[in-house]
């Protein structure tokens, strides 16, 4: 297909007639045409198509189709009907009230080749700067950002049932391009092994019948790996996704001794972020936090939070599940500088912050991070009444501590912790720490030495001012705003669909929240443009009874 860029008109008289006449004042497609105007222009999408061919479908026009079917939670099949038959969709997008529309599959191909010309995350980046022109966005606020748990679009899967939908997958695969060669490999039980899909109830019950079976599975497996890579088989076979996965997967759960395959041990598993838990989709991974546990990914959002004005997605974060929240705020930072809308405070809770993120963060991008920090751990801070790390006199540039008894460090050791973060040992005298008398407030380690481990001067000197400061009521007012971000979750995973893919891999997922975020942003301008202004939080009828504090 090639790009002839179609030009972005007024509609159409005959469709403008019809549309303001059957539709009220503060239609959500008549306010994006009439107050936002249009959305995207075909110059964004040009790097995606060929210069010679038969003409593509307007891309400006397939964007906003994408965006209007995340706001309505609509299939392909029913968004082209949509363009098809809905006279607000033909105002909005600027067609003749007899224009045909265009078969669905066009918009999974226009999605394929955003993903795979890059331009997703140019869409976000397109209104923004749109919404800019007008005043509803601007730098320098204040934004927060929290995550949410995604959930897969593949059946969840126990370690029997991953290997054996694995070999299937695999055997189903080999089946479509090399017939022939399988049916020569395949044993005759196999076929009644795998033919249909490995479920929990048709597994053997019983621990020593369930291990069996999965070493069962474990041979079959090494016998078509040995097959496929034996040097008369074909060498494409080798290349064939299925296979790929098949190979990784009995490497994590299985393990060969002595010629002999066993079943791995749940402790030598390998890591969930490196384990393959469905041959589906091998990007969606199992992760807990807290009570929760799934199986896919998870999103961040990041929101602008002014009162006078709308409150805009910003960026959309996909990752694997278990990456941890602590790993992305300084790309979240980066990415909001990079697309000209850094905050000024940048609101996290406490899994986002650590030290070096609100001192890098504030030396280097001018954000000022507000967010509670990990409180002190050690039984002298959760006690009260022992000798903390902050009842130290720590000298820097001469390298030593002195203690409240006024003892002086013997010992200063830089290195780095089991997770590999930069520390300070800081180790006083056996001597000093023996014959003191405030010994019980400062330690309990029987004839051991009292010993402090610091982060660098900046990171120590940022915890200790935030850990003061977070105690003052001026700080809990300020950090409040954060609470807003979740009712920005509730209603995407409510009204957005946005803690269920609708896609398989991390690519097809990121994509989806860009879209999601998109669609958010809509509605929520057009609601503003409206007089629709923000909920205040609600109260219960009990609740309101408390009296004042």
């Amino acid at each position: 297909m090639s790009l002839h860029p179609s030009p972005i008109g007024p509609v159409p008289d005959d469709t403008a007639r019809v549309a303001r006449a059957a539709f009220p004042k503060g239609h959500l497609c008549l306010t994006i045409r009439d107050r936002m105007g249009i959305l995207f222009a075909d110059e964004i999408f040009a790097p995606l198509f060929s210069t010679c061919g038969r003409p593509a479908e307007a891309p400006w026009r397939l964007a906003i189709v994408c965006v209007l079917q995340f706001v309505e939670g609509l299939s392909d099949r029913q968004a082209a009907e949509a363009v098809r038959d809905r006279l607000a969709w033909k105002y909005l997008l600027g067609l003749e009230l007899t224009d045909p529309g265009f078969h669905y599959s066009i918009l999974s191909e226009f999605r394929d080749r955003l993903i795979a010309g890059r331009v997703e995350l140019r869409l976000l980046d397109t209104l923004l700067a749109r919404f800019a022109e007008h005043g509803w966005l601007k730098a320098r606020g204040a934004q927060r950002t929290d995550s949410t748990h995604v959930l897969s679009a593949v059946r969840v899967l126990n370690r029997i049932e991953t290997v054996g939908e694995t070999l299937r997958a695999a055997l189903n695969a080999l089946a479509a391009v090399a017939p022939d060669w399988l049916r020569a490999q395949a044993a005759p039980e196999w076929f009644d092994r795998y033919s249909v899909r490995v479920e929990e109830q048709r597994l053997p019950k019983g621990k020593e019948a369930r291990q069996a079976y999965a070493a069962t599975i474990g041979a079959d497996g090494m016998r078509l790996l040995g097959a496929v890579y034996a040097p008369d088989a074909p060498p494409y076979l080798r290349h064939v996704p299925a296979v790929a996965v098949l190979r990784q997967v009995w490497l994590q759960q299985y393990v060969v001794e002595e010629g002999h395959i066993r079943w791995r041990t749940a402790d030598e598993l390998p890591p969930v972020g490196a384990r393959y838990d469905s041959p589906y989709d091998t990007d969606a991974h199992y992760a807990v936090k807290r009570q929760t546990s799934w199986t896919g990914y998870k999103v961040h959002v990041t929101e602008t939070c002014e009162p006078g004005a709308p409150h805009l997605i910003t960026h959309v974060e996909t990752t694997p599940a278990h990456i941890a929240d602590a790993d992305l705020a300084a790309p979240i930072q980066d990415a909001l500088v990079s697309k000209g809308l850094p905050p000024a405070e940048h609101l996290l809770d406490a899994g986002y912050v650590d030290a070096d993120l609100i001192v890098v963060s504030k030396a280097t991008q001018g954000i000022d991070v507000i967010g509670p920090v990990r409180p002190d751990v050690s039984w002298q801070a959760q006690e009260d009444h022992g000798f903390d790390s902050a009842h130290f006199a720590i000298e820097w540039e001469a390298r030593r501590a002195t203690c409240p008894r006024g003892k002086v460090s013997t010992g200063w050791k830089p290195h780095r912790d089991q997770w590999g973060n930069p520390v300070i040992t800081v180790r006083f005298q056996r001597t000093d720490c023996r014959l003191c008398a405030a010994r019980s407030l400062c330690t309990r380690a029987a004839g051991e030495p009292r010993q402090l481990t610091l982060r660098p001067q900046a990171d120590h000197e940022a915890l200790l001012a935030v850990r003061r400061r977070q105690k003052a009521a001026e700080w809990k007012e300020s950090y409040d705003r954060r609470a807003g971000v979740e009712g920005t979750l509730s209603q995407g995973i409510r009204a957005f669909e946005l803690r269920q893919t609708r896609y398989i891999g991390l690519k097809k997922t990121r994509l989806q929240h860009i879209l999601t975020a998109l669609a958010l942003n809509v509605v929520r301008v057009a609601s503003w443009l409206d007089g629709g202004r923000h909920a205040k939080t609600r109260v219960s009828h009990f609740a309101a009874l408390a009296p004042a504090a």
